[in-house]
């Protein structure tokens, strides 16, 4: 088996996203190349720092992208080649910037909206009112909502971790209307030799209906169909950049003055939690992070620790 191919494997074993093993692959090739097609077995932890190095220096990656091409090799040594790394030692970290989040009010959000309709709408009430990321909210299928505990489970989000988050009241009929639609669709398809969607793993070995039936659709497909890693022909969920340009647009037609983004309305649902007293503990949770410590640059946006403190001018 070619090294590529045991790399690729070695991360479906370990049941990596697929977006996850397009950029460790990618950084993989570009570690190789960097080393003038050398076999990473024959390379020591020097050349590794040299890499490391280069992309900081010279191409003036971000600290999180440097971060991830040191991940994928790591990988390919830990897990594939199954030999020790050997030591990088000390080397060149890209500077990680401390940016506070973009947040809106809520009125901000409201006039947003309004430049807004259909599913586009309807995602971004979403991002804003239950804290989903852009990319979990393109990747919802209809299973995934629960009415009846007003929940939605978020598969497989970043870190590759599950979690369950709020349902907004007021997305529950258009969400029941807009699931209305995806069974006509799915029905229509039916009628013409259906597409199936493309499902997580070897899930469509054990279920082979799964592709075809109700819940495992995608809330927000793509409109059209694609191939999948193994060469069918799948119907895939709408992709991010779609949703991102929709939303940059509407918030550039709105009155606000500082640059948004989908992001913004996942920063606007945790500030807007916080503010109103909901336990920080809670907010990491409902987002789906890691750490306190991410979920904690939310209170420095809401300024509290200025309160009763006077400006001189009055």
């Amino acid at each position: 088996m070619k090294l590529m191919e045991r790399v690729k494997a070695t991360m479906r074993v370990k049941r990596y996203s697929l977006r996850t093993e397009k950029t460790y692959c990618y950084w993989i090739r570009f570690y190789i190349r960097f080393n003038n097609l050398r076999h990473p077995a024959t390379l020591t932890g020097h050349e590794v720092r040299q890499f490391l190095e280069y992309l900081a220096i010279e191409r003036h990656v971000a600290a999180a992208t440097q971060n991830q091409a040191l991940n994928a090799i790591v990988l390919l040594y830990r897990h594939v080649l199954d030999q020790p790394l050997g030591e990088i030692g000390q080397f060149s970290r890209a500077k990680r910037p401390q940016r506070l989040p973009v947040v809106l009010s809520h009125q901000e959000v409201m006039e947003v909206f309004q430049h807004l309709s259909g599913s586009m709408l309807l995602m971004a009430s979403l991002m804003y009112g239950s804290g989903l990321r852009v990319s979990e909210a393109c990747r919802l299928r209809v299973k995934d909502i629960d009415f009846s505990r007003q929940i939605i489970t978020v598969y497989a989000g970043k870190g590759n971790k599950d979690r369950t988050t709020l349902l907004p009241p007021s997305c529950v009929q258009p969400l029941h209307t807009h699931i209305q639609m995806a069974e006509q669709q799915l029905n229509a398809r039916l009628e013409a030799n259906a597409t199936p969607v493309s499902l997580p793993y070897a899930l469509d070995r054990k279920y082979p209906n799964a592709g075809i039936s109700l819940a495992w659709q995608w809330l927000f497909p793509s409109s059209r169909p694609c191939f999948d890693e193994r060469g069918r022909v799948v119907l895939h969920h709408i992709h991010a950049s779609a949703v991102q340009k929709a939303v940059k647009y509407a918030m550039r037609s709105s009155s606000l003055t500082r640059p948004g983004s989908c992001h913004s309305l996942r920063h606007s649902f945790a500030t807007q939690l916080l503010s109103q007293g909901t336990d920080i503990r809670t907010v990491q949770e409902l987002l789906g992070h890691k750490s306190i410590e991410t979920t904690q640059i939310y209170t420095h946006v809401l300024g509290n620790g200025f309160a009763g403190v006077r400006s001189p001018l009055g």
